[in-house]
């Protein structure tokens, strides 16, 4: 058998005020797949899923179900339909999970990326980096029943990306300041996305949808200009923070905590529970990071985390 191993990072989705459209990648922790290549079919399909490590038992063994087979699926659909690329042999699938499940680490979105980028170099890369996004969008669908960008594109492409656009699918990649550092902070508690999306409002107020704009629109010209306080300015979100904070149990806290410690700025990491913030050195994010994480735990809820400091992902999944 043939066998590649792919790996994809995770990932911090909205960024404060980029609410679905902006998300970035990290270098550390990720996902690892393990895709083997036969050339005998097999009768339950052209992918099965051998093992699953990491995920605790929760996650599903049906190739259509779980995300990390579901996007090869559609890639094999893809490549046979569109690039005259037929496929009668057989994969099978080991995931590997690093990243805790419902932690607002783009989880599902690093399993997607990760076997799309090592199924395409199974086969030949007959699929750019660009054209793999839209396979693991479908994941996002399948994991938490809505097909957002702002995990799964940064889990491919690396970098900051702006999801102008979903229909159709319009992405601007944005390489990120040199000096820009992410602590990330998992408190040892889950939030499930599809009940963190149902807390939103389904309308917002003309006021604060202007606040918001002004915000994603200086974040961007901070992050290309390398202007540092700028970016600290403008990750400010006044449309799902106020109403996920409460779901975190000692949001507040940590987020004060990580500014008095010097951050750049402070929000939640996609839906939550984990939390995240910037700064301008490895130093300074370190000492923020611990920060943040005292203040879990010295919290009402006294809840242990783990921490990764990291610059900003630029390659991307990749081939290990």
């Amino acid at each position: 058998m043939k066998t590649v191993r792919g790996f994809a990072s995770a990932t911090v989705g909205n960024v404060a005020c980029g609410f679905d459209v902006l998300g970035f990648a990290i270098r550390e922790p990720g996902d690892e797949v393990v895709l083997s290549l036969s050339e005998r079919s097999h009768t339950s399909g052209p992918v099965t899923i051998t093992s699953i490590t990491g995920d605790g038992g929760k996650l599903p063994q049906d190739a259509r179900k779980n995300t990390s087979s579901f996007v090869v699926l559609k890639f094999l659909e893809h490549i046979r339909a569109q690039k005259g690329i037929g496929f009668d042999g057989h994969i099978e699938l080991e995931l590997k999970k690093h990243l805790p499940l419902s932690s607002g680490m783009g989880s599902s979105a690093a399993s997607a990326a990760a076997a799309l980028v090592a199924a395409n170099e199974l086969l030949g890369q007959p699929c750019t980096k660009m054209e793999l996004v839209h396979f693991a969008i479908e994941g996002e669908r399948v994991a938490c029943g809505s097909a957002h960008a702002d995990n799964a594109a940064p889990a491919i492409l690396g970098n900051f990306v702006l999801i102008r656009s979903y229909t159709p699918l319009d992405l601007i990649v944005i390489a990120p300041p040199e000096e820009l550092f992410c602590s990330l902070v998992h408190p040892h508690t889950e939030l499930r996305t599809s009940y963190a999306r149902s807390v939103l409002p389904a309308e917002i107020p003309l006021k604060l949808a202007i606040q918001q704009w002004g915000n994603v629109g200086a974040l961007i010209a901070g992050l290309q200009s390398s202007d540092y306080p700028l970016i600290g300015r403008s990750l400010v979100d006044v449309v799902a923070e106020p109403r996920r904070a409460p779901l975190i149990p000692g949001f507040t806290g940590v987020k004060e905590a990580a500014m008095e410690a010097g951050a750049l700025g402070c929000s939640i990491a996609g839906s939550g529970p984990s939390v995240f913030a910037f700064s301008r050195s490895r130093e300074s994010a370190e000492k923020a990071g611990r920060a943040m994480q005292e203040a879990f735990l010295s919290g009402s809820a006294g809840l242990a985390s783990d921490m990764w400091v990291s610059p900003i992902c630029r390659e991307g999944a990749r081939i290990l």
